[in-house]
């Protein structure tokens, strides 16, 4: 397996691709179509995957087989309120062809070498209710749930 990189602004037309199908993916989740319009945290347009690119308090790492990118990772890192750091990641997908091989792994492993390296107490990950296999994806990388978030569609 081949290990995760950082992306480039030559990357960026790949991760576009890439985070359209994310909200394809997620949008027919429950969850999805709500995530998709309040929680999202990068936009699927090359404005603004080139600004977080250019943010040093972000890091979009790419997951490629044989020189091709088949998923990516997004994360930015937010200051508490006691002055502590999180890194949030926003956006971890990869190609279902791609999935199975460990390519999720080297970009889950490179966000949180990341974070460690930034000074984060810990790193936050959103599941959907449902999308198992991204619950066991996380759990299986050391993470667990901190937090349930209850909804009530009123229409």
């Amino acid at each position: 397996m081949e290990p995760a990189r950082a992306a480039t602004g030559a990357d960026v037309e790949r991760l576009v691709e890439l985070a359209h199908a994310l909200r394809a993916e997620l949008r027919e989740m429950r969850g999805g179509p709500l995530w998709e319009i309040r929680d999202a945290r990068v936009q699927p347009d090359a404005a603004a995957f080139a600004a977080l690119l250019a943010r040093a308090d972000a890091t979009v790492v790419v997951g490629t087989i044989d020189g091709v990118i088949v998923g990516y990772g997004t994360m930015e890192i937010e200051v508490l309120a006691d002055s502590s750091r999180l890194a949030v990641i926003g956006d971890l997908f990869v190609e279902p062809e791609a999935r199975a091989v460990a390519v999720g792994e080297t970009i889950a492993t490179a966000l949180v070498d990341h974070a460690r390296a930034a000074g984060c107490a810990g790193i936050d990950a959103v599941a959907l209710p449902g999308h198992r296999q991204a619950k066991n994806f996380f759990e299986r990388n050391g993470f667990t749930a901190r937090a349930l978030v209850m909804y009530k569609p009123l229409a």
